[in-house]
Protein backbone atom coordinates (compact mmCIF):
# COMPACT_ATOMS: atom_id res chain seq x y z
CA UNK A 1 0.00 0.00 0.00
CA UNK A 2 1.19 3.57 -0.96
CA UNK A 3 2.27 6.07 1.96
CA UNK A 4 -0.60 8.25 0.31
CA UNK A 5 -3.34 6.17 0.82
CA UNK A 6 -6.48 6.63 2.31
CA UNK A 7 -7.93 3.05 4.26
CA UNK A 8 -11.82 3.44 4.97
CA UNK A 9 -12.61 0.96 7.75
CA UNK A 10 -16.44 0.11 8.11
CA UNK A 11 -17.27 -1.56 10.83
CA UNK A 12 -19.49 -1.24 14.10
CA UNK A 13 -16.19 -2.42 16.14
CA UNK A 14 -17.95 -5.47 17.58
CA UNK A 15 -14.89 -7.38 16.68
CA UNK A 16 -14.74 -10.98 18.59
CA UNK A 17 -10.96 -12.33 17.40
CA UNK A 18 -7.67 -11.93 19.73
CA UNK A 19 -7.43 -7.97 20.44
CA UNK A 20 -3.64 -7.93 20.65
CA UNK A 21 -3.96 -9.20 17.03
CA UNK A 22 -6.30 -6.18 16.21
CA UNK A 23 -3.83 -3.74 17.91
CA UNK A 24 -0.90 -5.07 16.06
CA UNK A 25 -2.42 -5.04 12.80
CA UNK A 26 -4.27 -1.48 13.11
CA UNK A 27 -0.90 -0.35 14.37
CA UNK A 28 0.64 -1.75 11.00
CA UNK A 29 -1.73 -0.02 9.05
CA UNK A 30 -1.84 3.33 10.66
CA UNK A 31 2.05 2.98 9.76
CA UNK A 32 1.16 2.21 6.22
CA UNK A 33 -1.18 4.71 4.87
CA UNK A 34 -1.93 8.77 4.90
CA UNK A 35 -5.17 8.36 6.87
CA UNK A 36 -7.03 5.68 8.89
CA UNK A 37 -10.41 5.95 8.93
CA UNK A 38 -13.26 4.16 10.67
CA UNK A 39 -17.01 4.66 9.33
CA UNK A 40 -19.13 3.33 11.81
CA UNK A 41 -22.86 2.80 11.51
CA UNK A 42 -23.92 2.61 15.00
CA UNK A 43 -21.87 5.95 16.31
CA UNK A 44 -25.02 7.78 14.63
CA UNK A 45 -26.72 6.77 17.45
CA UNK A 46 -26.41 9.62 20.13
CA UNK A 47 -26.41 6.28 22.88
CA UNK A 48 -23.66 4.88 21.28
CA UNK A 49 -20.23 4.42 22.95
CA UNK A 50 -16.92 2.32 21.81
CA UNK A 51 -17.17 0.13 24.82
CA UNK A 52 -15.96 -3.05 23.03
CA UNK A 53 -12.09 -4.91 23.57
CA UNK A 54 -11.58 -4.45 19.71
CA UNK A 55 -13.01 -1.14 18.85
CA UNK A 56 -10.81 0.00 22.42
CA UNK A 57 -7.63 -1.35 20.97
CA UNK A 58 -8.59 0.06 17.25
CA UNK A 59 -9.27 3.77 18.86
CA UNK A 60 -5.85 4.77 19.14
CA UNK A 61 -5.15 4.19 15.56
CA UNK A 62 -7.95 5.77 14.29
CA UNK A 63 -7.14 9.54 12.41
CA UNK A 64 -11.10 9.43 12.21
CA UNK A 65 -14.07 8.21 13.68
CA UNK A 66 -16.56 8.73 11.65
CA UNK A 67 -20.48 7.88 11.32
CA UNK A 68 -21.47 6.37 8.26
CA UNK A 69 -25.71 5.90 8.76
CA UNK A 70 -27.75 7.87 6.27
CA UNK A 71 -27.31 9.90 3.61
CA UNK A 72 -26.47 13.18 5.36
CA UNK A 73 -23.22 11.43 6.57
CA UNK A 74 -22.48 9.77 3.53
CA UNK A 75 -22.58 13.48 2.50
CA UNK A 76 -20.16 14.69 5.05
CA UNK A 77 -17.73 11.92 4.50
CA UNK A 78 -17.68 13.06 0.83
CA UNK A 79 -16.71 16.71 2.10
CA UNK A 80 -13.88 15.37 4.42
CA UNK A 81 -12.83 13.42 1.60
CA UNK A 82 -12.38 15.92 -0.78
CA UNK A 83 -10.37 18.21 2.25
CA UNK A 84 -8.01 15.61 3.47
CA UNK A 85 -5.37 17.69 2.18
CA UNK A 86 -5.97 20.63 4.06
CA UNK A 87 -6.06 19.07 7.25
CA UNK A 88 -2.96 16.44 8.24
CA UNK A 89 -3.80 13.59 10.22
CA UNK A 90 -2.72 14.00 14.07
CA UNK A 91 -1.81 11.10 15.12
CA UNK A 92 -2.98 9.74 18.33
CA UNK A 93 -1.29 6.46 19.95
CA UNK A 94 -3.59 6.50 23.45
CA UNK A 95 -6.95 7.70 24.13
CA UNK A 96 -7.10 10.67 26.84
CA UNK A 97 -10.41 10.72 28.81
CA UNK A 98 -13.40 10.22 26.07
CA UNK A 99 -12.78 9.56 23.01
CA UNK A 100 -12.73 11.47 20.15
CA UNK A 101 -15.34 11.22 17.10
CA UNK A 102 -13.34 12.51 14.78
CA UNK A 103 -9.84 15.07 14.34
CA UNK A 104 -11.43 17.16 11.25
Amino acid sequence: MDRGAVVLLISDGWDRGDVDLLQVEMARLQRSCHRLIWLNPLLGSPQYEPLTRGIQAALPYIDDFLPVHNLASLEDLARRLAELDRYPPMRRQQIRGSYARSIV
